[in-house]
């Protein structure tokens, strides 16, 4: 997806597939740093990540404020 399609969807949660193209490399390896990050007990993102099981998800909202140069911390102060 871009970002003006992310922008205009509806959805609540982002997938790797939909963000991997803005973030310039694959579903497959930003699976594997959200798994390594929730292991390690850190977020090498600058927005939020959710795992259930095996499926991660990202907060729309949050994405595109990050992707904008709003920092998490700005965003929910």
């Amino acid at each position: 997806m871009t970002m003006e399609e992310i922008k205009a969807c509806k959805k609540d949660y982002l997938v790797p597939t939909d963000i991997a193209s803005i973030l310039g490399c694959c579903a497959y390896n930003i699976n594997v740093q959200v798994k390594y990050d929730k292991l390690s007990g850190i977020n090498s993102f600058p927005f939020p990540t959710i795992m259930i099981g095996t499926r991660v998800k990202i907060p729309r909202i949050a994405f595109i404020r990050a992707m904008e140069g709003i920092s998490y911390e700005e965003a929910t102060a």
